[in-house]
């Protein structure tokens, strides 16, 4: 693929939490319109590096190119303005959507959803309701519009969520683990959402353990243990009888 078609470009991508290696050398690509999905078992750093693509986590060193913004990590050294300058560009291009919803409880589901239009983009409330109603309606919840997160179920509030990332026009959107608070019910309800969403061609990094949608919906599969990446691959090739015993081993237990 072209380098224009470069979402995010990671070299030696290393984190350490209490003297403990999260993140190990890490390298991978991302391009444009790819379902790309994170698996591995707890702890083995898939989170934190997702965490790392949008600088929620500071790493400690590496070099990350998320939509045309680099940023370079030095051990030791501080960031400097024009990296932070850098930092607040990549996070107006992409989105993230959190395993714990994070939508605000004083705020309707459309409020919630065009929060960001009126406060960051400026935009008119009149404008921002009806780009609010449509995306509320692409998430299948436009009748819930003037509820309030507590009287929505976890699947309903993760959909809001997803609306309120769309609402800012996003190249990419990371998932962290979107459907692990959720019944099996309200999971398929989000998963849904996320198929559609990648049949339109957005851009999409995954973590999660929902094997079926690695599947069925991801270009690529990265799986991760002990802080590196242990295989990048095809679906058809990650869950191939050629797969190694490790993957086939994690793939038993899920």
């Amino acid at each position: 693929m072209n380098k224009e078609a470069l979402k995010v470009s990671v070299t030696s991508l290393a984190k350490t939490f209490d003297r403990q290696p999260v993140l190990r050398d890490v390298s991978l690509q991302v391009y444009a319109g790819e379902v790309v999905v994170i698996l591995g078992p707890s702890g083995s750093g898939k989170t934190t590096l997702l965490r790392s693509l949008n600088f929620l986590e500071l790493p400690d060193s590496g070099d990350i190119e998320v939509c045309g913004h680099h940023v370079r990590v030095l051990q030791g050294h501080p960031l400097s303005r024009v990296e932070k300058q850098e930092i607040t560009r990549l996070r107006q291009k992409t989105a993230m959507v959190f395993q714990s919803f994070n939508l605000f409880p004083h705020k309707t589901a459309l409020e919630n959803v065009t929060e960001g239009l009126i406060s960051v983009r400026k935009m008119h409330k009149g404008q921002a309701k009806q780009r609010g109603l449509a995306l509320l309606k692409q998430v299948g919840l436009v009748e819930k519009a003037d509820s309030y997160p507590a009287k929505l179920s976890g699947g309903q509030k993760q959909r809001v969520a997803i609306a309120r990332g769309l609402a800012m026009d996003p190249e990419l959107i990371f998932f962290d683990e979107p459907t692990s608070a959720l019944d099996p019910e309200l999971r398929d309800e989000v998963l849904t959402v996320m198929r559609d969403l990648a049949s339109t061609g957005m851009t999409m990094i995954v973590v999660t353990h929902e094997l079926r949608f690695a599947r069925e919906v991801a270009d690529r599969v990265i799986f991760m243990e002990g802080g590196v990446v242990i295989a990048n691959e095809a679906p058809e090739l990650f869950f191939g009888k050629g797969a190694s015993p490790r993957i086939q081993q994690f793939l038993c237990k899920y």
